[in-house]
């Protein structure tokens, strides 16, 4: 049996299943995480420590048919400076209750297209954000950019507020599969906003590359890819176009035939795999590839590679908070996402309260199984003494791990250590995460495996 069929055997291409930058996963959040449950694990950070920070934009001057990210479409600012208001104010009630002395390890502006708020906008939010918390030593700051929402006197603003980590979505550069996501952005605008970006001394840059897409060939992703090369990105993220229309209803406008099969899409990834690797990029999990001398590599090659919202981080704190619509918090305690709707959002905020609206009460066996996920999607093995040192029951582990090893006996290799995926089988990390988990997927809807 070759090996595209062993994967076939064991659920790669028919299973739908997490991506696991979480655990539990987002779907099983609930209420019972209130505003006031938020407050006070803000308020048990402890004083001095350090916390990362994502602020949410969800706004976008044109909606790109493939996306499913929490977002909405503006012709004006208006809307968007009645919202940066909003956020301000939470930034706000946020410092009021955060402990002495916190200093931020990560901020991450995300949306949506944070880069289409005016040069002013930018600079109250970033203001927003220092008087509140500041930046540590060392602290990375990092913004996403669509090349068609940048230019120089925004740039000088990120410049001016620390950014120095640029991340730009490119997707696929060819024409053809541009039109059809409605995605439109040439090889040329995007090459002109990476040099505006290091022409103000940011060399960090991010780039993500989409695989699976409308009419994708393998032809078609190498030239994306060679093209993406060329522009010499230090991290690169590889996602699986995830076709989920029953969640983002904009994608009924792709055309469904012309996506391609469970198998072509293993083929292009490891089509855009290979370039990467050859070019000296280091594969990060099952998805993401860095340059040897970047903190994503050096964090795997060290065992501190940890996975959150974003996909990979090197972050160490153990604390996320998430600001903005739908954004979702982690602290040790639990996860707490505020509102989705921007409307709902808003009017919490206004109320002069926290706008979280679910989330998740750590359980001790959510501790636990969320870090056996997490190693998995990380280093693609799990190691007994580190789940043992959390606490884990010895005898529940060993069957817990014996049975995973029983289910995939010829893609795992167990034993007193622990347990690793073989080299042929890590397409299947995210299947085999999922027989870890302990929650129902069966009604969660989630994305293919592949």
């Amino acid at each position: 049996m070759d090996q595209t069929s062993q994967l076939a055997r064991h659920g790669l291409f028919d299973a739908r299943v997490p991506r696991y930058t979480s655990y539990p996963t987002a779907p099983h959040f609930a209420g019972g995480v209130d505003g006031q449950r938020f407050e006070g694990w803000v308020r048990s950070i402890p004083e001095g420590g350090q916390v990362s920070l994502y602020l949410h934009v969800p706004f976008c001057r044109r909606l790109c048919w493939f996306c499913a990210c929490r977002t909405q479409g503006t012709s004006t600012n208006d809307p968007v400076r009645a919202y940066l208001e909003v956020l301000k104010a939470e930034i706000a009630m946020l410092g009021k209750v955060l402990p002495e002395g916190v200093t931020l390890s990560r901020m991450h502006w995300g949306g949506g297209t944070p880069t289409l708020m005016d040069p002013d906008m930018m600079a109250e939010l970033a203001a927003a954000v220092a008087e509140v918390v500041p930046m540590s030593d060392g602290a990375e700051f990092s913004v996403e950019i669509d090349p068609n929402e940048i230019d120089d006197p925004r740039l000088d603003v990120l410049a001016q507020a620390g950014m120095n980590r640029a991340s730009i979505g490119v997707q696929d550069f060819d024409p053809e599969i541009q039109k059809v996501i409605g995605r439109d952005q040439s090889y040329e605008l995007t090459a002109q906003a990476v040099e505006m970006i290091r022409a103000r001394g940011i060399h960090s840059l991010n780039a993500d590359i989409l695989y699976g897409l409308p009419h994708q060939t393998n032809e078609r992703i190498t030239a994306s890819v060679e093209k993406l090369l060329s522009l010499s990105p230090d991290r690169v993220a590889l996602y699986g176009y995830a076709h989920v229309p029953w969640m983002a209803k904009r994608q009924n406008m792709l055309p469904t035939e012309a996506l391609p099969t469970p198998a072509e899409r293993l083929d292009l990834f490891e089509t855009a795999a290979r370039l990467f690797r050859w070019d000296g990029f280091e594969a990060i999990g099952i998805d993401h590839f860095a340059r040897p001398d970047d903190g994503l590599a050096t964090a795997l090659r060290s065992g501190k590679l940890k996975r959150n919202f974003q996909g990979y981080t090197d972050d160490t704190s153990d604390v996320l908070i998430g600001l903005g619509a739908s954004s979702i918090s982690r602290f040790p305690q639990g996860y707490a996402q505020n509102a989705a709707a921007t409307s709902a959002y808003i009017k919490d905020v206004r109320a002069g309260q926290f706008a979280t609206a679910r989330g998740h009460v750590f359980t001790e066996e959510d501790r636990v199984r969320g870090r056996m996920i997490e190693q998995l999607m990380c280093e693609f093995r799990i190691s007994c003494d580190q789940i043992l040192a959390l606490g884990a029951d010895p005898s529940w582990l060993h069957g817990e791990l014996t049975r995973v090893a029983t289910r995939f006996e010829d893609m795992v290799d167990y034993s007193s250590a622990g347990l690793a995926i073989r080299e042929k089988a890590l397409p299947l990390a995210r299947v085999i995460a999922r027989a870890i988990d302990g929650y129902d997927l069966s009604k969660a809807g989630h994305s293919a495996a592949i």
